[in-house]
């Protein structure tokens, strides 16, 4: 049995669409969720962990509906994008105030736990006000999992963190996932997405665009139809090699460069520095046009 199944899922406000018959099935890891702002991934994670219902369609945790089911709720972690912490207390009184709320048997210990889950241990008795951004996703993680959750669903949660502090966070997120929780990981980040997760899903404005293992998809993605920018000594003879030898499905010169269409991406950038080398033409610049995930999906989508 899957852990979550979602099935012919719509959300809608108005005559305004956030999410458009959404339907997949999932196991246990790392799940990424993948699209540009506006796509609809917080609507959806929001539908998952039941602080949304859906306007059409069925959402499943362990078999079981989610929408008012107070028991599966208890299953569930989720990690807001936004911050919404009281300053005034010390990361340890946070916990312990919001395990309280949740009327936890043990609040001192569940608050401990999820400390030492995301290394605050050391910075517990310090303000919140006081902590940096990274100190503030984690404690925000870590009262996401006070109560042990099943599901974990986090919005953004390297969204401000610098590069020390989200290598951290990956970390931590990959660890979790191997310990057998499910966890969906919203971003429209996709190399920090590739290196946690092992089966993502793409959507745009709404839809399911692509979903399944990271690595086929991006396979897919390196070969799509994509421009390149060449500064380079002699456009021409750069020009006319690249056709000659099928590297490329278009070309438009310039005085100072190249702009080429490349549908074969492995291919294109393996065979240009040997092609360089053999011609002498120096490659001063090279720069990909349209390398971002709203391409990506302007291509799934057509």
């Amino acid at each position: 049995m899957s852990v979550i199944s979602v099935k012919n899922v719509s959300k809608w406000y108005g005559q305004v669409v956030a999410v458009s018959d959404i339907s997949f099935e999932l196991e246990p890891g790392v799940i990424g969720l993948l699209g540009p702002n506006g796509a609809g991934k917080t609507t959806l994670l929001k539908m998952l962990g039941g602080l949304l219902w859906p306007s059409k369609g069925e959402i499943r945790l362990l078999g079981q509906p989610i929408q008012g089911n107070s028991q599966i709720y208890k299953k569930i972690g989720f990690c807001p994008e936004p911050d919404a912490m009281y300053d005034f207390m010390t990361g340890s009184e946070f916990l312990e105030c919001n395990a309280g709320l949740q009327k936890l048997s043990d609040p001192k210990s569940a608050a401990r736990r999820a400390l030492e889950i995301v290394d605050l241990t050391a910075q517990k008795d310090k303000k919140i006000s006081a902590y940096s951004r990274g100190m503030r996703q984690r404690l925000k993680l870590a009262q996401s999992l006070l109560h042990d959750p099943e599901l974990l669903l986090l919005d953004e949660p390297l969204k401000g963190a610098d590069p020390t502090q989200r290598r951290a966070l990956i970390e931590l997120i990959k660890q979790l996932g191997q310990a057998g929780k499910t966890i969906f990981v919203s971003s429209h980040v996709l190399y920090e997405v590739e290196r946690m997760a092992h089966e993502i899903i793409f959507i745009n404005r709404g839809r399911l665009v692509a979903l399944g293992d990271f690595h086929a998809i991006r396979e897919s993605m390196y070969n799509r139809p994509h421009k390149v920018l060449l500064e380079v000594s002699d456009p021409t003879k750069l020009a006319s090699l690249l056709t000659e030898r099928a590297l490329v499905s278009g070309v438009n010169l310039s005085t100072t460069g190249v702009t080429v269409e490349v549908t074969q991406a492995d291919a294109f950038y393996g065979n240009l520095p040997k092609l360089a080398t053999e011609t002498g033409i120096q490659v001063r610049k090279l720069v990909s046009l349209d390398d971002d995930l709203e391409s990506v999906f302007h291509y799934l989508v057509k």
